[in-house]
């Protein structure tokens, strides 16, 4: 029998990283010279580090680097490390030629030989890198596997991908260094996969998904425009009572995707898909668009639209009511009209809106900070722009929720008085009423939270995001069932949910003293750092001591300043004595 030894190899199981530069070509076109400076102080930042980290560089390549660790977490660790050293370097650098990397990570046996190490881990890191986003982290599913209960990061599931020749998909998710904010990123379920598409189910009849628009341009700067064509479509079908309209999170999982319609539509469960193209030239505007019947497995509108960048307000509301009609929708013409949102006075506002919708849903501090600048921005070309007061009031809402601003209660205040200004310019606004709904929330103002909510859903019933927000509103003031039935109709508007639904769902459960469902709950969370809070106190009140202090030893390990007083002190709860509940469970934990 031959061995690895006979052939002058051995086998070694190691932790992985591919890194490598954006723009890398653009750049050493530009300036070979600065670019090769700048790329060397980085990679020379890599040796002094990774030694720090039990890991070793072993190769280099103009702009890649090829490093093996001992473990995963050191890996990941190491990558969190350099990503740091590199944001500082990049301080007081224009963005144009700021020095950017992406990593990959993967874990599993290397072949060493001689001169050179092979093997399928190595690979499948290469091809990971490629998914992360600039300045973030990709890994596989074996690493979240190995570091997800031992590093407080977040993680969100790009799902199962095919590379080419490998013969397995490769689960791959990306890391986001707040664990907190990491639970309301939109992606896929890694539970989902085959077994939770919805084939089998019965499809809804007036069901529909607005799949993401392509862009077709030299400047792929301005693709911002199809993602806020997509989301526009979409919101605005959502209005339609009749309509049951899958969320615009769960619609993107597929913008990177090969998938058909139809394919799409028989994972979504849904009869109808809206998908299309955008092509900009100018001052001129090309739109392709089609609505696919996939119960009848036919194209039953399609249409091109060629005109100037300034019409597209009205090409949109043409858009909607022509797929209203392609779809047999029987809606009054006062439904048509409440349909309509007040538009900017311009389209720069309006473009400002639409890039600060990439930026927020990213829902890290540096995103949602170049989010508020754009929005400010748009209100500084349209001071009467309702929907720029609505999306500033939400960056406020979430630099008031993770702690990211000194004066906390200045900002949801602050948050409290956009929204009002939002719905009191249009007053058709949902996004203006959800905001409003969740400052009064957690300033403890309940019944005019409820009522800013349920305002919000009757101008958007398909709004699942809004449904969730709102769900935890009722949850804090006692109506933990009303809760848990919305939670599931938003989950299955957006079956791609993010973890803030779960958490959500596991609180209402503990609430109602289900203890053994919020604990089966929170463990479907990809992010578990913030549902252990939940974990820890359903284990204390079941009794199970040892469970309720390993996950207490957690919390305090992802917030070493967890204080009982002070979570008391900001649940908004309506009832003392479901805080008092909620206190006692983690006080039987230990914490």
């Amino acid at each position: 029998m031959t061995t690895l030894a006979n052939k002058g190899l051995k086998r070694r199981l190691s932790a992985i990283i591919f890194a490598d530069v954006v723009n890398y070509s653009r750049m050493m076109g530009e300036d070979e010279v600065e670019t090769t400076v700048a790329v060397k102080q980085r990679v020379d930042a890599f040796e002094k580090l990774v030694g720090d980290y039990s890991g070793e560089i072993v190769s280099t390549a103009g702009d890649g680097v090829f490093m093996l660790f001992d473990s995963a977490v050191d890996a990941v660790g190491f990558a969190l490390a350099i990503q740091k050293t590199i944001s500082s370097l990049n301080e007081n650098v224009p963005e144009s030629k700021q020095i950017v990397f992406r990593f990959g990570v993967n874990i599993g046996d290397v072949l060493f030989g001689e001169k050179e190490l092979t093997g399928e881990s190595i690979n499948i890191a290469a091809r990971i890198e490629s998914f992360a986003s600039p300045g973030r982290i990709c890994i596989s599913g074996p690493v979240y596997d190995s570091i997800a209960n031992k590093m407080t990061v977040g993680y969100e599931y790009l799902g199962a991908q095919k590379f080419k020749n490998i013969k397995d998909e490769v689960e791959v998710f990306q890391v986001h260094e707040d664990p907190t904010s990491a639970a309301m990123t939109a992606g896929g379920r890694r539970e989902r996969n085959e077994q939770t598409s919805f084939k089998g189910d019965p499809i809804i009849d007036q069901s529909i998904v607005v799949l993401p628009f392509t862009f077709q341009g030299s400047d792929q700067g301005n693709s911002w425009f199809a993602d806020g064509l997509t989301e526009d479509i979409t919101t605005s079908l959502s209005r339609f009572q009749q309509f049951f309209v899958i969320s615009r999170g769960s619609a993107y999982v597929y913008v990177d995707r090969q998938i058909t319609p139809k394919e799409a539509a028989n994972e979504l469960g849904v009869r109808y898909v809206v998908n299309g193209s955008v092509r900009m030239a100018g001052t001129r505007i090309r739109i392709t668009i089609q609505l696919v019947d996939v119960i009848r497995d036919r194209t039953i509108w399609g249409e091109q639209y060629n005109r100037n960048f300034d019409d597209l307000f009205d090409l949109q509301d043409e858009i909607t009511q022509t797929i209203v009609s392609a779809t047999a929708a029987k809606i009054e013409t006062s439904e048509i009209e409440r349909l309509r949102q007040l538009p900017p006075a311009n389209m720069a506002a309006y473009g400002f809106v639409l890039q600060g919708q990439k930026y927020i849903l990213s829902y890290t501090r540096d995103g949602v900070s170049r989010a508020r600048s754009l929005y400010e921005s748009a209100l500084g070309s349209d001071p009467k722009y309702a929907r720029a007061f609505a999306a500033k009031s939400r960056t406020l809402n979430l630099d008031w929720r993770y702690n990211w601003v000194a004066d906390r209660e200045k900002a949801l205040d602050n948050a409290l008085d956009l929204a009002q200004n939002a719905i009191n310019i249009d007053t058709q606004d949902a996004r203006g009423f959800g905001e409003l709904g969740f400052s009064h929330l957690y300033r403890k103002e309940y019944e005019a939270a409820i009522s800013a909510y349920e305002r919000a859903q009757q101008l958007n019933p398909n709004d699942a995001d809004l449904m969730s927000d709102m769900a935890d509103a009722l949850a804090h003031c006692g109506r933990s069932e009303e809760a848990i039935a919305l939670l599931e109709k938003a989950m299955r508007l957006n079956p791609f949910y993010p973890d803030q639904y779960v958490w959500h769902l596991g609180g209402a459960y503990y609430n109602l003293k289900e203890y053994d469902k919020a604990i089966a709950t929170i463990k479907t969370m990809q992010n578990p750092t913030e549902g252990r809070r939940i974990l820890a106190a359903s284990y204390g009140m079941l009794g199970k001591t040892d469970e309720a202090k390993q996950q207490a030893a957690l919390i305090m390990k992802a917030h070493p300043n967890f204080n009982l007083d002070h979570w008391a002190s900001i649940l908004p709860d309506f009832h003392d004595q479901d805080t008092e509940h909620f206190i006692e469970g983690l006080r039987r934990a230990g914490l």
